[in-house]
Parts: structure tokens; C-alpha cells; sequence
């Protein structure tokens, strides 16, 4: 006894062979989609200057170690930030300061704020929008760019974050 023969459509090893290469081509779908939905802003568009100015930032780390200075950064609820700024060798502080919060992997959170001094080494500001994340590189600098200190903050691990030239920059750490 024979039985009839099924349409190929009614089989389910054609399927099961089709099946790869169809999941392919929607993870390939999938992934265009996420890849032009979510902009992640990674790359400068200026990487070649930037290159060219790591000169330029090694001398504003340097004088910030001649100057001796430290930074203690304190976050606010509503955006406010309050900078504790020292000189150990009794330089002159600045009026204002600037503090920039660079989200490591987003470069559309990134902000920028100018402190005013207090005349005692604190400064202070407010941001204009929420901080959105946890984790943030930050660099504190004169209005002049002549100086520079920066540090990595994850905001719920630590109440305040405190700043200094990590490592003496010397030229054979070049």
C-alpha cells in the first residue's frame, strides 16, 4: 500500500533547511535597525586633531601637578554641583572654573558647567539638564585651558569624588 505523495510545502525538512538562513537575514534586519536607530557617538569627528593636541593636555596635566592642585566634586539631587578646589603650593584659584561630566559611552549626555567661586575655594553651579547614568569621566579646568584634572565617577559607589594628578607627569612616562 502506497500513499499519495505530499506537496513539498507540506514536508517539514524544507523548513527545518530554511529556518538558518531566514533567522539570518532577520538578526541582520535587527541589527541594521538597532545600528541606525541607536546612534551611540563614539567616534570624534576631529580624531586626527585631537591626536595632534595630546601634546597640549600632557602640559595641562603637568601644571596642575606644579600648581598642587586637588578637587573635591560634590553632586546634588537637583543638578547642582558644589567643587572644593586647593592649591598645596598656595597658587592663586580662579574666579570660575569649568566642569565637564562625559558619559564614557554616549556622547549626547555629555555636559558642561561653569562654577563661580565663592572667594574660598568653593565653586558652584547647576546643570541645565538631569545627569542621565551612573558613570562619568570628569574634567575640571580653568576658564583659560591652562590646567586640568580628571577622574572617572561613578556616581551611586561614591557620595563625592576627589581629584589630583593621579601620577607625576614626567617625561619618561611618555
Amino acid at each position: 500500500m502506497r500513499t499519495a505523495a505530499q506537496p513539498w510545502y507540506r514536508e517539514p525538512w524544507p523548513w527545518i533547511l530554511a529556518a538558518g538562513p531566514v533567522a539570518v537575514i532577520l538578526a541582520g534586519i535587527v541589527t541594521v535597525w538597532l545600528a541606525i536607530k541607536s546612534n551611540d557617538g563614539l567616534v570624534a569627528d576631529d580624531y586626527y586633531k585631537q591626536g595632534l593636541e595630546v601634546n597640549q593636555v600632557i602640559q595641562r596635566d603637568r601644571r596642575a601637578e606644579e600648581l598642587g592642585l586637588q578637587a573635591e566634586v560634590f553632586a546634588g539631587n537637583n543638578g547642582s554641583f558644589r567643587v572644593l578646589l586647593t592649591s598645596t603650593q598656595g597658587a592663586a584659584l580662579p574666579e570660575k572654573v569649568r566642569l565637564k561630566l562625559a558619559h564614557p559611552a554616549k556622547a549626547g549626555f555629555d555636559q558642561e558647567i561653569t562654577l563661580a567661586s565663592d572667594g574660598q575655594g568653593a565653586y558652584s553651579g547647576k546643570l541645565n539638564n538631569p545627569i542621565v547614568g551612573n558613570r562619568w569621566l570628569v574634567r575640571l579646568e580653568d576658564e583659560s585651558g591652562n590646567w586640568r584634572l580628571s577622574a572617572e565617577w561613578a556616581m551611586e559607589k561614591q557620595e563625592s569624588l576627589s581629584m589630583k594628578v593621579t601620577a607625576p607627569v614626567s617625561s619618561s612616562n611618555r
